[in-house]
């Protein structure tokens, strides 16, 4: 075989090569969209991973769970959050949640919108692809898993979505209800545009301007000959206050 027919074969077989990697990525990436969650909250069946809690029971049904627990004060928005860690809690059943460091709970309307499980090092799932799978099989979630973050995975389903990470050595699971999320961000909103709008309404309010010296008020369609000095110059909100403080009107407010 000479050297020319020897680079050549070389070339052909870089290229099949080349060409039979992209179609594996292509099918990969193909899979990995196809490959979708469609569950909702209400699917989602009872599970010992859960720990007895679910998404949407109320405060009082959490607080029949975990008889210590004291809820956190309920914002402008009706959120409210508290945080307890089983090993440090004297009358918590060590049994119930063994393997948990700590469980943060979010409320919404006092429903609960979000749960977040912190677990020990030494917990059967210790690392995210681990946990990913245990809980996949646990919950019957497809395997629509996402790259998240540091080297965390994700999965969003029609109204909820699970995010796993590791925190301080052990696994971290944390399941969010969407729809809950999605009503904080419309108040969150609603109350930011009023805000602007009652701010801009105040400073859009006509100044009412008055003398101290002469007694006399001016409004913003009658203003001054020669501008109040600083010394004299007195700002009512309305006429109506000028007016009870003992100023008058100037002649050209008069018309």
């Amino acid at each position: 075989m000479t050297l020319a027919s020897s680079s050549v074969r070389q070339n052909i077989l870089l290229l099949v090569g080349a060409s039979l990697f992209s179609v594996l990525c292509c099918a990969t990436q193909l899979r990995a969209q196809a490959t979708t969650c469609s569950m909702k909250l209400s699917d989602l069946p009872p599970s010992a991973e859960l720990f007895g809690f679910q998404l949407g029971m109320t405060a009082e049904q959490v607080k029949a769970r975990l008889p210590h627990i004291a809820f956190g004060r309920v914002d402008a928005f009706g959120v409210s959050k508290t945080t307890t860690n089983p090993d440090f809690t004297a009358d918590v059943d060590k049994t119930a949640f063994a393997g948990v460091r700590t469980i943060s709970l979010d409320f919404l309307d006092n429903h609960l919108s979000s749960l977040w499980l912190g677990y020990e090092s030494s917990y059967k799932w210790q690392t995210v692809p681990d946990f990913a799978a245990g809980i996949s099989q646990a919950l019957h979630l497809p395997n629509a898993w996402e790259s998240w973050r540091m080297r965390g995975s994700r999965i969003r389903c029609a109204d909820f979505q699970i995010t796993l990470s590791t925190v301080a050595g052990g696994a971290s699971f944390h399941l969010i209800d969407e729809t809950a999320e999605k009503t904080i961000a419309t108040r969150r909103e609603t109350k930011a545009q009023e805000e602007a709008a009652a701010a801009e309404g105040e400073s859009q309010i006509s100044e009412i301007i008055a003398d101290r010296e002469s007694k006399v008020y001016y409004s913003d369609a009658c203003r001054p000959a020669t501008e109040v000095k600083e010394t004299n110059r007195v700002v009512f909100r309305t006429t109506e206050d000028a007016e009870k403080a003992g100023y008058k009107a100037g002649k050209k407010c008069q018309r």
